[in-house]
């Protein structure tokens, strides 16, 4: 069966940013992309009835740590795989669990084989090796699976990240390895990213860079920049990876971000973004808009009888109006949050298909540079 497929439109004059296309056997998706995070098979508060007709949503993500414990593969295998499973026809990106096992800093230990990690569930014990995360991957059902890496901490010493970013290069080899010897699952087509590393070092982010670019893969990510480095240090080496790695191939921004990143992302030459922001702001009350940042709990917020936001075409955006979803909060109502996390993901769906628009006319620049003001600022 055919690889995944690039697909390069347009780059924008004054830019890096680019317009393009990704074929999977779910489906095709238009760059670039943002992709909501649903972490155990489920975007949180909102179906996949939603996802699809509401938000438009192209593709979402699932996690391999998430998923091995619960469900369990078992239960996906005998249900045909993860889009079976939870009804969702189009692609999934699967993130290999290594951000997690980050995440669980002290119920982890690194080692060669793999990482040997305690569930947050149970506290039961397990490990996750190059090879099993690829039979994982392969068995959840992912239309794009990500290769396992580690992923240091801001702030890591040069010496720890030196010897990640090797750790992670070997087992990006064994991931190969497996994932050439292992057949695609359920009838499709099954694509494999290996992540760049290297922390904020020059020298360490261009050799993972080289290293990965090397592989020749359908698509290649950029990990390790949103673990809480400065905006500024985000930029820069995205913009380094980006000037490296190949250019007819999709670049994946992983776990990036606010709205104003996602801009800066795309005009330095990423194609893909996920962030769990979108949803997690939003049932905490903070909405993003194309007039600026709300935090719909405020009193101002209780007799505002205008819409959500009449800034981009959305049925719940343009339906609701924020006196009303303050009270919703306010009265603790689950749909509350709801609407927020279907505003929210819609207006970040509506960005970057903007943004695309701007790419292929020939104005994101002046798009970008006109809407970061104006997405920052809180009203």
């Amino acid at each position: 069966m055919p690889q995944l497929d690039f697909e390069l439109a347009c780059t924008d004059n004054h830019s890096k940013a680019r317009a393009g296309k990704i074929t999977t056997d779910h489906g095709e998706i238009e760059t670039p992309i943002f992709m909501p995070v649903g972490t155990v098979g489920s975007v949180k508060a909102v179906t996949q009835h939603q996802l699809n007709n509401d938000i438009n949503a192209q593709i979402i993500l699932g996690n391999t740590y998430h998923l091995y414990l619960r469900p369990g593969v078992d239960v996906l295998q005998a249900a045909g795989g993860l889009h079976k499973f939870i009804g969702w026809h189009k692609p999934i990106l699967t993130d290999s669990g290594g951000y997690q096992v980050f995440s669980l800093a002290a119920n982890r230990k690194i080692t060669e084989e793999g990482v040997v990690f305690q569930s947050h569930i149970d506290g039961s014990k397990h490990l996750f090796s190059p090879e099993s995360v690829m039979d994982i991957e392969r068995n959840i059902g992912a239309d794009i699976m990500m290769a396992f890496d580690e992923c240091p901490s801001a702030g890591s010493e040069y010496k720890y990240v030196h010897n990640s970013m090797q750790l992670t290069h070997r087992w990006l080899d064994r991931c190969i390895k497996r994932f050439n010897e292992t057949p695609d699952k359920y009838g499709y087509t099954q694509n494999l990213f290996p992540i760049v590393q290297g922390g904020i070092f020059k020298d360490l982010r261009t050799a993972s860079a080289e290293f990965v670019a090397s592989k020749n893969a359908v698509g290649n990510a950029i990990g390790g920049l949103s673990v809480g480095e400065p905006e500024d240090k985000m930029y820069e080496f995205t913009e380094l990876c980006c000037n490296i790695l190949p250019t007819n191939k999709p670049r994946y921004l992983m776990g990036v971000g606010t709205p104003w990143n996602i801009l800066e992302g795309i005009a330095l030459g990423v194609d893909m973004f996920d962030c769990v922001m979108p949803t997690r702001n939003g049932r905490n009350g903070m909405l993003f808009t194309t007039k600026g940042i709300i935090n719909i709990r405020n009193k101002k917020w209780a007799t505002d009888f205008s819409v959500i936001d009449d800034g981009f075409n959305c049925a719940t955006s343009n339906y609701y109006s924020k006196a009303y979803l303050r009270h919703l909060f306010i009265a603790n109502e689950i749909l509350a949050l709801q609407i927020a996390s279907i505003h929210n993901l819609s207006f970040y769906l509506w960005l970057v298909k903007t943004a695309r628009k701007h790419i292929l006319q020939g104005s994101f620049n002046s798009f970008k540079n006109e809407m970061i003001p104006v997405l920052k600022q809180r009203l």
